[in-house]
């Protein structure tokens, strides 16, 4: 790949123009996936396509009854456009299935320098919704007799191993795909463009240091879901892109899924953009992302064929030519027998085989992932016993806030599967009742050059509630120039406060005291103190007892 040149949405392809911005710090790039890498790969820019012919920007079809049409989703429209205004998102797609209905809809535009609208084909980078795709195209290899999920990773990978020699024998399979395999799990190194860059950052896993024993804690994992992709790509003998396409994808005519950036020339590109001031900023470098780390969430894809997974996972396992991709047994699989369970913003029984088991106060589950890349931020949700899916593809780090609104709290589930989250009201603790939960936590990441990152939390008792500090620190020791460049940002520290609903469970709260509604849990060591604090799906260690 010339990494010089930057597909647009035309089809063609043009010299990269500098957007005259500095490249914001990494810090402030981080999500579920975390900082993208700026070599390797390259950046869509210009979207600047017309919408392909047979692809309307909004279209309701199916078996809908009474007229209903686009009625249904007034209210879905109005909270889509209400929030790209607020939270400066140029542009979104949103995709819904609901009583044998299908409705796409595109929303503004994909770049605020070259503007084209959004329709339903429009492409974005679905961040680790990707991690379905790796965890359907493994229960493909289970049915077919090559893969079985509680088989140790060693039977595939025999030379695999992180840096605890007991854990690196007996994780299995199923671990990888439940986030239970209980290693440091963001690993964020870049092995360049080569066929050989997932076997490469595999094989460094090798210092990834034990948190948790293999299937006794959630703890959401990048780097295990990487595992789960070489395994693919060791048992069909070929890359996991071109597996994945073999298996799932083409089967499922997703013509608009890719994981590669060549592969979208032509396509309309919905474009990067950071908010600064307020005001959506196109940037290009947030578009590129290492291709090891495909399996956990390389995908490029569109509200339409994001739809159609949907489809599919609540169906019977055929594809759409009648062709059987899975059991419906298999695809139930996924969605049950879930694993150790915690927060990962919202609440969770735990994961299936790569889909988040959230339960809900009326007792019927929500299957749910999403992703969050620098710029491109999405949500998908299915309610199976209702029939219903919702997915959401938005170009703007203002993403976080819509998606939380559409898919952390009750506003669409209650709408549209009559579903709402389990209670939740905070109430002020006692100080005796904090103190236990008081102290510094530290957890890590490891950045695209390889580098140790550390994040460092100092929570306090305050007005009944736990307030926080939280500060990023470089320890591995990258080059003076890069810290003093850096210097600036990690000298601003974030505040956050959360307050308990129930022992060991609390809600984040704004800076005004008030539920926003993510949700984050403390995890108890054996001897019953509070060792680690899962923010965010991350554990982070207790370092005052």
């Amino acid at each position: 790949m010339n990494e010089d040149l930057l597909p647009t949405g035309l089809g063609t392809v043009r010299p990269a123009v500098s957007s005259g911005r500095p490249e914001p710090p990494r810090w402030s790039r981080r999500g579920f996936l975390s900082t993208a890498a700026a070599a390797g790969c390259a950046a869509v820019s210009l979207g600047t396509a017309a919408p392909a012919a047979g692809s309307p920007r909004s279209a309701v079809r199916g078996g809908g009854t009474g007229g209903t049409g686009n009625s249904l989703f007034n209210a879905l429209d109005a909270k889509i456009e209400e929030g790209m205004r607020a939270y400066a998102i140029p542009g979104a797609a949103v995709g819904v299935f609901l009583d044998g209905q299908e409705y796409v809809k595109g929303y503004g535009v994909t770049n605020v320098d070259h503007p084209v609208p959004v329709d339903g084909d429009t492409v974005f980078r679905v961040g680790s919704t990707t991690k379905t795709f790796t965890g359907t195209t493994v229960m493909r290899l289970v049915e077919r007799g090559e893969v079985e999920l509680d088989a140790p990773v060693r039977r595939y990978l025999p030379d695999f191993g992180v840096a605890d020699p007991f854990a690196s024998a007996q994780v299995t399979v199923r671990q990888l795909l439940n986030h239970s395999a209980g290693w440091l799990g963001d690993d964020y190194q870049d092995f360049g463009g080569g066929d050989d860059a997932l076997a490469r950052f595999v094989a460094s896993m090798a210092r990834l240091p034990q948190l948790t024993a293999p299937g006794e804690v959630f703890a959401y994992n990048n780097a295990a879901l990487c595992v789960a992709g070489r395994i693919i790509e060791v048992v069909t003998g070929t890359t996991y892109e071109a597996a994945v396409r073999e298996l799932v994808i083409d089967p499922l005519e997703l013509g608009h899924s890719r994981f590669s950036s060549d592969e979208i020339v032509g396509f309309n590109v919905a474009a990067s953009h950071d908010v600064v001031d307020g005001k959506a900023v196109l940037e290009p470098s947030f578009w590129p992302q290492p291709r090891c780390l495909a399996p956990t969430g390389g995908l490029i894809s569109s509200a339409r064929d994001q739809l159609s997974w949907a489809r599919f996972h609540l169906g019977d396992g055929a594809a759409p030519g009648g062709t059987r991709l899975l059991s419906k047994q298999s695809l139930e699989r996924m969605r049950s027998a879930p694993g150790p369970g915690g927060t990962l913003v919202v609440e969770l029984d735990g994961m299936g085989v790569t889909w988040m088991l959230r339960p809900t106060a009326q007792g019927r589950r929500i299957v749910q992932h999403g992703g969050t890349w620098p710029g491109q931020i999405s949500g998908f949700l299915m309610v199976p016993s209702s029939g219903f899916a919702l997915t959401l593809l938005t170009n703007s780090e203002g993403g976080k806030r819509l998606r939380d609104e559409l898919f952390t709290d009750d506003w669409a589930v209650s709408r549209y599967a009559g579903v709402t989250n389990l209670p939740a009201t905070t109430k002020a603790l006692s100080g005796q009742e904090l103190a236990p939960y008081e102290g510094r936590y530290m957890a890590q990441r490891i950045n695209e050059e390889g580098a140790v990152e550390d994040t460092v939390i100092e929570l306090t008792r305050q007005n009944g509630q736990l307030h926080g500090t939280q500060t990023a620190h470089d320890p591995a020791g990258r080059d003076e120039a890069a810290l003093e460049e850096e210097d600036s940002v990690q000298d601003q520290a974030t505040e956050m406060k959360v307050a308990f609903y129930r022992r060991d469970f609390a809600l984040d709260l704004d800076p005004e005291g008030r539920p926003v509604g993510t949700r984050t849990d403390f995890v108890h060591g054996p001897d019953g103190k509070v060792l680690w604090w899962r923010n965010h799906g991350r554990l982070h260690r207790h370092q005052t007892q």
